[in-house]
């Protein structure tokens, strides 16, 4: 497998998910108030995936398991700091998934769902405080986008790296073939 920049990958999806210093230091200053509401959250998110058919035999079993990771996971959003250790953190929860051959769209999905159980809260939180709340949903949506674009990172790398691997094509061939390709496109190499 290919050695990552985490610390290029973090800034990347940052810039793809408009996810700005201002949005980062308002999570960090508001954890101390949305934390208590994370369990509620969590537990939300696996009663709801329960009820969809193809992703229980992902749940049997390991739902106490996975409600504690995905509590922490969830917290580490709030915290920070958002920068090459993050973004390896990230990876690695998609690699996780990526093993568990957790399909991409229940990935994908899941980052939804947490916001939908998250976003209505906020007025809760922040009763009479419209400018708070449109600041915070903001700086949430931005925050998961970038989390969720790093761990879909971690399903492309293992695409490619199966596919390479069918093929026994190698990463120097890989490379000089996907460089060729975008410069007869006049994209960057």
């Amino acid at each position: 497998m290919s050695e990552i920049d985490f610390s290029a990958l973090s800034e990347q999806a940052k810039a793809y998910a408009g996810f700005e210093a201002e949005d980062e230091a308002l999570l960090v200053a508001e954890a101390a108030r949305l934390e208590p509401h994370l369990e509620r959250i969590t537990d939300a998110f696996y009663t709801e995936l329960q009820t969809i058919p193809e992703a229980v035999p992902f749940l049997e079993g390991r739902i106490d398991a996975l409600k504690t990771t995905h509590a922490a996971w969830l917290r580490k959003i709030f915290h920070g700091p958002y920068d090459a250790d993050f973004a390896a953190y990230m990876h690695q929860v998609g690699v996780v998934h990526v093993q568990v051959k957790l399909p991409e769209k229940f990935m994908t999905s899941g980052i939804g769902l947490i916001n939908k159980h998250l976003i209505p809260l906020l007025p809760e939180i922040y009763p009479g405080d419209a400018l708070r709340i449109g600041a915070l949903l903001k700086a949430l949506n931005a925050a998961t986008s970038y989390c969720l674009l790093i761990m879909l990172e971690s399903y492309r790398g293992h695409e490619l790296e199966r596919f390479m691997e069918v093929t026994g094509i190698s990463r120097v061939l890989y490379n000089n073939l996907s460089a060729a390709y975008r410069s007869a496109r006049g994209q960057a190499a």
